[in-house]
């Protein structure tokens, strides 16, 4: 994804001269090209990333259309005052970008983890929230913050995630996007789960269910017409996020239930992290299987609920 991204930004830079990249000591050669093309559009903030967010709510404030990036924690726990008062209260233009979301980073432990960064966020107000499933939805994720008026958080994966779509969607702010359709169950992914989603709806048409998949490429604002839809036509939805259970998207959900169909309490269910802090060491994929968000945990989960 965050090759993706790097791309994107490039492209962007080279044909308009308002975005600004800002990133946090971080991705210095990942950028040589957008360096090369747009030399002026870059700037490295250092670590120091509550000046960054002022300088980002400053540029926006000029007319330029800023990008702030670097790891989630950084660009979100560490400087989230800055994020509420400079981006939030202004209501500008500026997008944070964090890469690395969920466990991405787990090998390097509970200080780059980011299982927590969803609920901070989407609580903001007049902050949007996008977490893309694949790098082509990194790409449409940067159109629709091209387009977007306000402040925006977007949630990346770290790099080498599989490519589920064939071609670039089209993303707005407070959609959704559905690859799947299934009679029998909704899988919501949110972000870099979405491959493993795929595979567990495959997992489970072994079993005679028939899984759809969506991708809950919004956070905040939520697809109230997909879920309004998903929830009349499944048996079942069940939100995948690689974010604490605490807060997230399945909160999400379960908030607009209580305000929109009180009803369909019985047909959702979370698959989430728990609310506790991931001490063990390892890569992404033993992480997921040790807290059950790989594929084949997933679609035993949903099996099971379903009966």
């Amino acid at each position: 994804m965050r090759n993706a991204f790097a791309d994107e930004m490039t492209r962007l830079c080279a044909g308009n001269q308002k975005p600004v990249l800002l990133s946090g000591d971080i991705g210095n050669r990942l950028f040589d090209k957008l360096k090369e093309a747009a030399p002026d559009q870059f700037l490295n903030c250092g670590v120091a990333e509550a000046n960054m967010i002022g300088v980002a709510a400053g540029l926006a404030m000029s007319g330029y259309r800023p990008f702030a990036y670097t790891i989630v924690p950084f660009i979100t726990t560490r400087v989230l005052e800055q994020i509420r008062v400079d981006l939030c209260y202004h209501n500008v233009p500026a997008t944070v970008v964090g890469v690395g979301g969920g466990l991405s980073y787990a090998a390097l432990g509970p200080t780059h983890h980011a299982l927590e960064d969803l609920a901070l966020l989407r609580v903001l107000p007049n902050m949007s929230v996008l977490c893309p499933g694949d790098a082509l939805e990194v790409r449409a994720c940067l159109k629709a913050a091209m387009r977007h008026d306000g402040p925006l958080y977007i949630r990346l994966g770290k790099k080498g995630e599989p490519v589920v779509h064939q071609s670039e969607p089209v993303i707005s702010i407070g959609g959704s996007l559905t690859l799947r359709k299934g009679s029998d169950c909704t899988i919501l992914a949110v972000g870099n789960l979405l491959p493993e989603a795929m595979k567990a709806a495959d997992l489970l048409a072994e079993r005679k269910i028939d899984a759809g998949v969506v991708s809950l490429v919004s956070v905040k604002p939520l697809d109230g017409e997909m879920l309004t839809r998903s929830f009349a036509s499944s048996k079942l939805l069940i939100s995948l996020e690689e974010h604490s259970v605490a807060g997230g998207a399945g909160s999400a959900i379960l908030e607009w239930i209580s305000d929109h169909d009180p009803s369909a309490m019985t047909k959702f269910m979370r698959i989430a992290t728990p609310d506790a802090f991931y001490t063990q060491s390892g890569k992404q994929s033993y992480a997921r299987q040790q807290l059950g968000l790989d594929a084949v945990s997933v679609a035993r989960k949903i099996a099971d609920r379903l009966g």
